[in-house]
């Protein structure tokens, strides 16, 4: 099994263009080229918008702070940590203000349609997450073990990705010193090509 571990906080973080926040690009696929899936950790210190991804489904999680309001269509969508991903259409570029003021993370999914499946989920205490996604991974928000397989694979810190691009059908679990750890499941199978 190759498992890799990306910390967020060896990631140089890069100025969103309207400079109210930046972003930590965590994992792309493809590695070359324009991305198909993409795995983001944002950190917001004002008020704001979101850039638009036309073409693009989004997931978006509060991973940390007191969180966000998401100013959407369908209206207003208050989330915090304890909320589940919102999903939403890349091109639709939200308003968004910050709960108390505070600064927030936030981790992101997005993929390109047509490029394949992708879901995030939350972690829901040690229960098993058996997927047969090809392309697998646990966004950490506090320090955690994953274990693979009911072995342990990784020990996790706080605001760490493990993933895999061989995962599928395998036993994911994770040990954390709570009974509702933060952290998030995240799966990705490409399409088929011709």
């Amino acid at each position: 099994m190759s498992l890799q571990v990306i910390e967020a906080r060896r990631i140089t973080p890069h100025p969103w263009p309207n400079k109210v926040g930046t972003s930590r690009e965590l994992f792309r696929w493809p590695a070359e080229g324009e991305w198909q899936m993409r795995i983001s950790l944002a950190e917001v210190a004002h008020d704001g918008q979101f850039s638009a991804y036309p073409g693009v489904d989004r997931w978006f999680v509060v991973v940390g702070g007191a969180g966000v309001v998401l100013h959407l269509d369908d209206g207003r969508h208050m989330l915090d940590n304890r909320s589940p991903p919102l999903a939403f259409d890349g091109a639709k570029a939200p308003h968004f203000s910050l709960q108390d003021r505070t600064a927030t993370q936030d981790l992101n999914l997005m993929l390109r349609r047509g490029a394949g499946r992708a879901a995030m989920q939350r972690v829901q205490g040690d229960d098993e997450w058996i997927s047969t996604a090809s392309l697998r991974a646990v966004y950490a928000a506090e320090p955690m073990i994953l274990q693979v397989d009911e072995a342990d694979a990784a020990r996790l810190p706080a605001h760490a990705l493990a993933i895999s691009q061989h995962a599928g059908r395998q036993r994911w679990r994770v040990r954390a010193e709570s009974d509702t750890p933060l952290a998030w499941w995240l799966g990705f199978e490409p399409a088929p090509t011709r």
